[in-house]
């Protein structure tokens, strides 16, 4: 199973501090969760880094142009988030260079022990050909108008060796929401099919992670704040509401006979 698989389905399942599977034996204790929480960076910095981690976070995500000598900072927020869980899962969302990335580059990278790369739609599509064990590949997926668009998008399924896709829909605004704007990003989520990641903004509410887990995603990408206890706040935060959800779901689930109760044998 995939690292990035088994963070998901771990955000789903009650955690004791000793950490299961991969997780790493720092993992703090935790309750099940509607969705893993990732906190992504636009450059890398250490101490903000270890500080998500430790307040919680399943994962990270740093912004890289394609420049090598960027790498050495993406080295150290790394090696300081792993302080605080030993397994850390770190990606890369690629915004540029692509022209002189090669499979020598994801060896790099995986050397540095980034699990993940995400693409955008425009990056070169030879670089989905460079499958690196375990390096996952992501692609970015934007939201477009038209009909067709989600049965475009379905195409996606052709490229072998994708572990999930991130949505890259404007949710900005989620109680503006009606029931057709949900209906099409719903059908373009469902027309991808692989494990979904979404941006989302790290104070929603409660009815609007409800809302935006009708997408069914996996994990909630937050952005990193510029201090660490704003930051630890974000992550904590987020974590609370999703496990709020997930619990008042499953309750409300088990009500209408929809899934077994636990004090049921």
């Amino acid at each position: 199973m995939s690292k990035l698989i088994e963070m998901f389905i771990q955000a789903r399942r009650a955690q004791s501090g000793g950490g299961i599977g991969f997780i790493g034996k720092n993992r703090q204790a935790g309750k099940p969760r509607a969705a893993a929480v990732v906190v992504t960076f636009a450059t890398p910095d250490a101490s903000l880094a270890e500080s998500a981690i430790k307040a919680g976070a399943d994962g990270l995500l740093f912004d890289w142009d394609g420049e090598q000598k960027s790498l050495e900072a993406l080295k150290k927020a790394i090696e300081a988030a792993q302080t605080g869980e030993e397994k850390v899962i770190s990606g890369l969302h690629i915004t540029g260079g692509y022209d002189a990335i090669d499979r020598e580059t994801f060896e790099h990278l995986k050397k540095l022990h980034v699990a993940y790369v995400i693409l955008p739609m425009h990056a070169p599509a030879r670089l989905l050909a460079l499958q690196v064990k375990d390096l996952e590949l992501v692609v970015a997926v934007p939201m477009q108008a038209g009909d067709m668009y989600p049965i475009f998008m379905r195409n996606l399924t052709a490229f072998e060796g994708l572990a999930a896709v991130r949505l890259d829909f404007d949710l900005h605004l989620i109680s503006d929401l009606t029931i057709e704007n949900v209906l099409r990003y719903r059908a373009v989520r469902d027309a991808v099919r692989f494990p979904a990641m979404l941006n989302v903004e790290s104070d929603i509410s409660e009815a609007d992670a409800y809302t935006l887990l009708t997408l069914g995603v996996q994990a909630m990408i937050i952005t990193a704040n510029k201090s660490s206890e704003k930051t630890k706040q974000s992550v904590k935060q987020m974590r609370e509401l999703l496990e709020r959800v997930y619990h008042e779901d499953k309750d409300s689930k088990e009500s209408f006979g929809l899934t077994p109760s636990s004090s049921r044998s």
